[in-house]
């Protein structure tokens, strides 16, 4: 058999076999626009809230008017006891409540510092940071007004007591993430697990289905079935990974700093690996949809060890050692760096030789457990 008639029948096997065209096609794509849907408009704005005022003085009432202008919050109710704010806090009525404690404008006056309470859903953190900040700005626009007045009345002159407010300014510009949006801080890394995933499903559910009968997979020497079926496949998902890297950043205007073949001789020890994964998952399953089971329980594991939605540094050793394994961390964490952040190749260079050392262990593995696998079939 010819190396081109091979290709042939891996490309007949992947594309007639309706689970895996709905794995890789339908998968990939499918997720490109379900995934970052419901993060469309980056963060969240106008979240209701309730407002305890227990001063009911004029300054007081002016904090609530400010509150209210900010984008982050809307106040669509007055409650006049915590009590009542935490109620309706539980009923769902509301996203969260301000306190706004007695003697609130006696102590201003007084030059002391009163203390705003906020209350937030934490268990949503953006919905949490977004009204915390928003409570924090109006709060904090109210006091500096209050340090210029007191300034003004000493005889500070007004052009410098609106600098000498606070001890420190704030100059914040960020770097990685300029909309300080969701978008662009999960789904770079997200769409690398998706591929991830899907391609690992895929090579695993063709080797699963050719487990039940015979064919050219078992007539065929072993390093040439892995590597031919390892050839068709990561060859598709080089497109897949050219329309997340390239259409879908752009279709979300999400940055993209690396130059395109940086990105592609990156890919290719990554989407090797993952397609190994899938290989050696199909040999030891006993049955095909085995394979997709024990790829999306790893899902959750993997995406919260690779090092982006909680720091590595933070993780537990034997976690640390978990995500080494698969190709997610490394994966991640050198698309993140070359892409989202400019990175030089010489700074990526270590997980990328982490993912070649990956194929190898991988590779081997799937060749011992492939031949297994068919030495028991021809039993």
């Amino acid at each position: 058999m010819t190396l081109f008639e091979h290709v042939k029948l891996e490309l007949k096997a992947i594309l007639t076999n309706p689970v895996v065209v709905l794995t890789v096609f339908g998968g990939v794509i499918f997720y490109s626009f379900l995934y970052p849907l419901p993060y469309a408009k980056q963060i969240p704005r106008e979240l209701p809230i309730s407002v305890v005022n227990l001063d009911m003085s004029q300054t007081s009432f002016r904090l609530e008017r400010m509150v209210d202008a900010t984008p982050n919050v809307k106040v669509v109710q007055r409650d006049y006891s915590i009590a009542a704010a935490k109620q309706a806090f539980l009923n769902g009525d509301i996203s969260g409540f301000l306190v706004i404690p007695e003697h609130f404008y006696k102590d201003l006056m007084l030059g002391k510092s009163p203390v705003l309470a906020y209350a937030g859903d934490a268990a949503l953190f953006l919905v949490y940071g977004t009204i915390v900040e928003g409570l924090a700005q109006a709060g904090g626009t109210l006091a500096a007004k209050a340090k210029v007045t007191t300034l003004l009345a000493d005889g500070v002159p007004l052009e410098l007591a609106s600098k000498q407010y606070a001890a420190t300014q704030l100059n914040a510009k960020p770097t990685f993430n300029p909309s300080l949006g969701y978008i662009d801080y999960v789904v770079p890394a997200v769409f690398v697990l998706i591929l991830q995933q899907t391609l690992a499903m895929a090579s695993g559910l063709v080797g699963g289905t050719q487990r039940q009968g015979k064919g050219y997979w078992s007539s065929q020497p072993v390093f040439t079935v892995v590597a031919v079926r390892s050839l068709v496949i990561v060859v598709i998902y080089y497109l897949l990974g050219m329309f997340y890297f390239g259409a879908s950043f752009d279709m979300y205007g999400i940055s993209k700093l690396a130059q395109p073949i940086e990105l592609l001789t990156f890919m290719l020890p990554f989407l090797l690996a993952s397609c190994l994964i899938g290989i050696f998952l199909g040999a030891i399953t006993p049955r095909r949809e085995l394979v997709t089971v024990v790829v999306l329980l790893s899902s959750m594991p993997l995406i919260f060890s690779a090092g982006f939605i909680w720091p590595m540094e933070m993780l537990p050793e034997p976690m640390k050692w978990f995500a080494a394994i698969f190709p997610t961390q490394p994966a991640i964490n050198g698309f993140l760096k070359l892409n989202q952040m400019g990175a030089e190749w010489s700074q990526i260079r270590g997980v990328w030789t982490q993912l070649w050392i990956q194929v190898l262990v991988w590779g081997s593995l799937a060749l011992y457990y492939f031949g297994k696998f068919r030495v028991s079939n021809a039993e």
